[in-house]
């Protein structure tokens, strides 16, 4: 019986510091964390595909890849509201985008005859003219008109980020000195899956149940 009073004790103190905790005052709900002014959202972003061509791509050793990623991203743009845009070098004699592709784009991709797909300024004019500042880069070549596109968009303004699955050369010398070259040149470089989520920015809701079905999909071989 000795332990009794003690016992009492500790069951007194813990009642009153409860008590005390449901008179204190009821402090503020923490305020929304800020977000990074360097991550991607739908109304400021757009996904440019370049020249993914089926007579280009028959050329591209990580065809399947290409091809499957710049779906994946295509597809995100369509969930998510972000505005997409395709070019094509000399269609009249290279053919027009994949089909695959080709099927999922608002627009018929813009012809050029020019690398840089800064020359089909009536894209990005129209981008500029909604608020968007920044565009996701995917297609080939990486080292042709990847490269040149990705220098003159920054060059004119805006943030561009390569999404570096997603863009391929058919040499493997080339596209690794391209993707070092924009990213020297202050390109930032992401992936399909990252810019996706990026995105998306949050579970929960229905958009993110599509989105991380795309994530789950598996690779082609």
């Amino acid at each position: 019986m000795t332990g009794a009073p003690y016992h009492w004790e500790i069951i007194d103190i813990l009642w009153l510091h409860q008590e005390k905790l449901v008179s204190a005052p009821k402090s503020p709900p923490p305020a929304a964390h800020s977000r990074s002014p360097e991550r991607m959202r739908p109304a400021d972003t757009g996904l440019l595909l370049v020249d993914l061509q089926e007579q280009l791509l028959a050329v591209e050793p990580a065809r399947a890849t290409l091809i499957w990623n710049a779906r994946r991203l295509l597809d995100g743009a369509n969930i998510l509201g972000v505005r997409a845009a395709a070019t094509e070098q000399y269609p009249e004699k290279l053919g027009p985008t994949t089909p695959l592709l080709a099927e999922r784009l608002a627009l018929p991709a813009a012809g050029k005859l020019a690398f840089s797909c800064a020359a089909c300024s009536d894209i990005f004019s129209e981008w500029r003219s909604v608020g968007i500042h920044r565009v996701l880069v995917c297609g080939i070549e990486t080292h042709i008109c990847v490269q040149q596109t990705v220098l003159d968009l920054m060059a004119d303004g805006f943030q561009v980020l390569v999404a570096a699955d997603a863009v391929g050369a058919r040499h493997a010398m080339d596209h690794k000195m391209a993707l070092r070259r924009m990213e020297a040149s202050g390109a930032l470089l992401s992936t399909t899956e990252a810019a996706l989520f990026e995105w998306c920015a949050q579970a929960g809701t229905p958009e993110f149940k599509q989105i991380s079905a795309l994530a789950k999909e598996t690779c082609p071989q």
